[in-house]
């Protein structure tokens, strides 16, 4: 195969500011035409430009969704003209750990950052060699795997003297998010924020069962006016889902007033969907750069449109919806403390998503192992479950575009 027919797949993970809001995505391109795990950042330069022509063609700044995104550089790839392609507003260029600093390497750092790019050094330990980058890039990266959070405070003290910033990836605990926190850290990146099951449990309150109440009834295309009823027993629910749709803004030419003129502006299939994320919302009025509303939002859509191309769902009139479901519910129950009989209860689920959902078999349970698979950055499974589903790769790609632009218009 020549280079230039290669796909790739892309995975995405999130990087947060002190707030815990979303700023940034870091992208991880790898090839779909092989079962390699091999970083990309190992390719030569004609397939460096290969990604970044895939770059281009998935759109960028759809995937990002306005946010910077964190791109792994290797030598072929930073010296490569090549890097034009890229918008160098949303772009931060990471410089991988493995590279040695030479005259070449930092005049090179100097051209891209008098262009306009952010830039990054990337599991970096403290060393005098680096000492001219220190004043040249903007964020260093502390892997919190190779300097334990315990030790981090004497090499705080060393970066200290530099004006860059700081970011700690592989938080998987609240405690070390926390103790970064402190330590002054910028960013924050790692499995904490991107897994669910590392987030603390939560009883589901009278919101949340008002949220389940109206799922069924959405479902069920319930009227109205029982629609509304449900809306006025909570209206602490009203709010969260009137701030949530107010964020997005879908067409950006009126406000959402009330929860009727909601409706008839999204639709019931979208009011359902918002609805479903809603229950990942905080009532802060920042519901959309809640990282695991993001999560829930991508795997649900992502799952929705794989379901609308898979060869074992065709003829099955709710095959999308009740993939975008299982995807959502997939996340809810390691959320809060509800089990999957009551999920099962309260919104009557078929029994074709409820072995999905429960027993991960049939084709539901295979586009959920997909979509958690490219969650997780395991593309040689991802790769697998396509050819099991008969599904060609080109089909995720344009998939993960639209899931990735959830923030965007409804598609229709």
């Amino acid at each position: 195969m020549h280079p230039s027919d290669e796909k790739y797949l892309i995975g995405r993970q999130p990087i947060l500011n002190r707030d815990q809001q979303i700023c940034a995505f870091e992208l991880l391109f790898r090839s779909a035409a092989s079962r390699n795990e091999a970083n990309v950042s190992d390719a030569t330069q004609a397939s460096a430009s290969v990604i970044l022509n895939a770059l281009s063609g998935f759109g960028i700044q759809q995937i990002l969704g306005g946010h910077q995104g964190f791109l792994n550089l290797e030598l072929d790839l930073l010296m490569s003209d090549s890097l034009e392609l890229l918008p160098k507003e949303l772009m931060v260029l990471e410089l991988l750990e493995t590279l040695a600093v030479t005259p070449e390497l930092v005049e090179r750092c100097r051209e891209l950052k008098e262009a306009g790019f952010v830039l990054a050094l990337d599991d970096h330990q403290f060393s005098p060699v680096y000492e001219e980058l220190y004043h040249l890039v903007d964020i260093v990266k502390v892997d919190l795997l190779a300097t334990p959070v315990e030790t981090l405070e004497p090499v705080i003290e060393q970066y200290r003297p530099y004006p860059f910033k700081l970011l700690a990836e592989k938080v998987e605990t609240r405690q070390e998010f926390l103790q970064c926190l402190d330590l002054g850290f910028d960013y924050f990146q790692g499995y904490y924020f991107a897994k669910p099951l590392v987030i603390e449990k939560k009883k589901i309150d009278e919101g949340g069962a008002a949220l389940l109440r109206l799922m069924r009834q959405l479902a069920d295309d319930a009227e109205m006016a029982d629609i509304e009823r449900t809306f006025r027993s909570s209206p602490g629910l009203t709010y969260k889902l009137l701030l949530l749709v107010n964020s997005v803004s879908f067409a950006g030419l009126q406000k959402i007033q009330t929860v009727r003129h909601a409706i008839s502006m999204l639709g019931r299939a979208q009011m359902k969907r918002w609805v479903q994320l809603t229950l990942f919302a905080t009532g802060d009025g920042e519901a959309t750069e809640n990282p695991l509303v993001d999560m829930a939002a991508v795997r649900g859509n992502l799952m929705e449109q794989m379901a609308l191309v898979c060869p074992g769902l065709q003829g099955h009139s709710t095959a999308a919806d009740q993939a975008f479901m299982i995807g959502i519910l997939s996340l809810l129950e390691s959320l809060y403390d509800i089990s999957t009989e009551q999920l099962s209860r309260e919104l009557n689920l078929s029994d074709e998503v409820l072995r999905g959902l429960v027993a991960r078999e049939g084709t539901y349970g295979l586009l959920l192992d997909l979509a958690e698979s490219v969650e997780r950055m395991e593309f040689s499974r991802a790769t697998a479950i396509l050819e099991e589903l008969r599904v060609p790769y080109y089909l995720l790609m344009e998939a993960q575009l639209k899931a990735y632009n959830w923030h965007g218009a409804p598609t229709t």
